[in-house]
């Protein structure tokens, strides 16, 4: 017999806090979801989302990524996203609006109130009358300078047990790293100097999810977001939650459980609310955060949807080759297990550790080589043996596919668009970094303000100065954001982009990377190909052999131009990094 929401509730913190707590905690939870739950249920769509559609896309953004004098960030980024954006995307995910002291925004000092130099909770709920809106919970750690770890320091209760403190016992000979630096820091904890775990930085610091009570106000804080207007809640570098000695205090079992709690605890509230995992780390591990699959509802259990980190190397590898083969045979792997979130750019530059097991070292190391050629920079990771490895690509995606000594606008540009049009394409949610709209390139100047690597690709500007750039009609700036304009415009009508229709990748060319999408109901049909080499590339479709034996002609709804089918078959012929959305027309019935 299935187990109903409050049994699976007790049975995850029986696994992760032992039986004899598990009734405590489990009446505790309860009283969480009570305090923050709607009185009407919203409709899921067949998929088991909230109305997800081809309409759903989400810009990734700071809340002051466009500055005006006077004007607090939130204000001002509400007024960019109705003058520039309003019909072109309908989420938005506001990077950490938060107080914090570094890591621009990731080191959080109080996760309940917004950074006052960017407005209040009102400037929050303002936008989100307008749009679906993206929080961060950045949980796995808070900043040394938040009132719990002050605190902790002072052995106040309740938070004397709030953080890890590893005693001489623990064994870190499988730990794995995202950083280089050392997993402890040093505080005088109570008078007594002690080594406090910090995954990231001295100044980001982990919380200890093995206390059932930090578990339950991470559970309130997220009841809290919904309550402010967070409709997709973005968990931030979870794969780290749960430590354990001798382990690599990654992807373990007790961080799902984890999850999987967070999950039935917003699902109960019944508010309209996404849970969607950022775990950058190889593919399977990546999609591993979705959980199991129901076999009535065919629902996952643990986030709606996952980051698709292996998209942004292996577009960079493709582009960069000419040759489609490695994201056609890792885009034909794909399933519809749960929701992807797709995405080539962010602000923590391009994950290299996801393509592990898709690319070959070789390969990545290509990647990587062009990078810093091209003026980005890289960060590293300490493995479990101690050596070091690449683990992220810091640069602006323009400057990683062009080379910035040597610039072609001709050539860079449709080369840039392409990357953008396979991330458009592919099933799932596309997510738009805010520079990827305007092809900025790398910000030396804010990398060295910053000393950090990441502000590379964190550029901010005055509003007048990006007025000035796109109402420049020869700026590259204006070029890419007109026709990344007429993408999004166009993608948003075709029902064969719902992020559940069906997608099946055609190999047509190593130099063309070919997808077919069908609408879920197989109304519509959308043959997507796209030049990712710098040659004219001329080829005979046959149309039975594809699965389009239906089909009588496609209009290209980039161009508008019309492919008339002769005998079964269409005559290709594609300009280096041109793109098509072949539209099919069908005999009618």
């Amino acid at each position: 017999m299935a187990l109903n929401p409050r049994q699976k509730i007790r049975e995850h913190l029986s696994y992760l806090y032992g039986p004899e707590r598990a009734d405590d905690l489990t009446d505790k939870v309860m009283e969480i979801v009570s305090r923050y739950a709607n009185s009407g249920k919203p409709q899921r769509d067949f998929y088991g989302g909230y109305g997800l559609s081809q309409n759903d896309c989400i810009l990734i953004t700071y809340a002051d990524v466009v500055r005006r004098s006077d004007e607090p960030g939130l204000k001002t980024l509400r007024h960019f996203i109705s003058s520039f954006l309003d019909d072109l995307i309908n989420t938005v995910h506001i990077l950490p609006f938060y107080p914090f002291s570094s890591d621009d925004g990731f080191s959080v000092i109080d996760y309940r109130q917004v950074d006052p130099n960017l407005g209040t909770w009102k400037d929050i709920h303002d936008l989100a009358a307008t749009k679906r809106l993206m929080f961060d919970a950045v949980v796995n750690h808070i900043s040394q300078h938040s009132v719990w770890f002050k605190s902790f320091l002072k052995g106040e209760m309740p938070y004397n047990d709030f953080f890890l403190v590893p005693d001489e016992h623990w064994d870190f000979s499988s730990l794995v790293r995202p950083r280089t630096r050392p997993v402890l820091s040093e505080f005088d904890v109570n008078g007594i100097r002690k080594k406090v775990w910090t995954t990231f930085s001295s100044d980001q610091i982990d919380l200890n999810f093995a206390n059932p009570e930090v578990l339950l106000e991470v559970l309130d804080l997220l009841g809290f977001y919904t309550s402010q207007g967070a409709s997709l809640i973005r968990l931030d570098a979870v794969a780290y939650l749960w430590k354990a000695s001798g382990t690599s205090s990654i992807n373990l079992e007790q961080t799902h459980r984890l999850i999987k709690l967070m999950r039935l605890v917003l699902d109960l509230t019944e508010k309209d609310v996404t849970v969607i995992t950022e775990t950058n780390v190889p593919h399977e591990e990546n999609i591993s955060y979705f959980g199991e699959t129901d076999p009535e509802t065919g629902q996952t259990d643990e986030a709606h949807m996952v980051y698709q980190f292996p998209l942004a190397p292996l577009v960079l590898h493709t582009l960069m080759t000419g040759d489609s083969t490695a994201i056609s045979k890792w885009s034909d792997s794909l399933d519809g297990k749960g929701i992807y979130f797709n995405f080539v750019a962010s602000h923590d530059g391009i994950g290299v550790m996801p393509a592990k097991g898709v690319l070959t070292d070789e390969e990545i190391a290509l990647i990587v080589s062009r990078v810093e050629e091209n003026g980005g920079m890289v960060s590293y990771k300490s493995m479990a043996d101690g050596s070091q490895v690449v683990y992220e690509l810091n640069t602006t995606l323009y400057d990683a596919l062009n080379d910035p000594k040597h610039q072609n606008p001709a050539l860079d540009i449709p080369r840039y668009i392409a990357s953008q049009v396979i991330m458009l394409s592919m099933m799932g949610v596309p997510g738009i970094y805010y520079l990827s709209l305007f092809g900025f390139r790398n910000s030396h100047a804010s990398a060295a303000k910053t000393g950090r690597a990441r502000s590379i690709n964190r550029q901010k500007f005055q509003w007048s100065e990006l007025e000035e750039r796109l109402s420049d009609p020869h700026s590259p700036h204006a070029e890419v954001f007109k026709q990344y304009k007429n993408l999004l415009l166009i993608r948003k009508k075709e029902a064969a982009f719902h992020p559940n229709g069906g997608q099946e990748v055609l190999r047509l060319d190593h130099r063309v990377f070919a997808l077919r999408r069908v609408s879920p109901y197989d109304t519509s049909v959308i043959l997507v190909l796209v030049n990712i080499s710098g040659d004219e590339v001329d080829f005979d479709l046959d149309l039975q052999s594809h699965s389009f034996e239906k089909a009588i002609s496609f209009e290209d709804l980039l161009s508008g131009i019309v492919l008339i089918a002769q005998s079964g078959h269409v005559k290709i012929h594609l300009k280096p990094y041109q793109s098509y959305w072949l539209k099919e027309r069908r005999f009618t019935e």
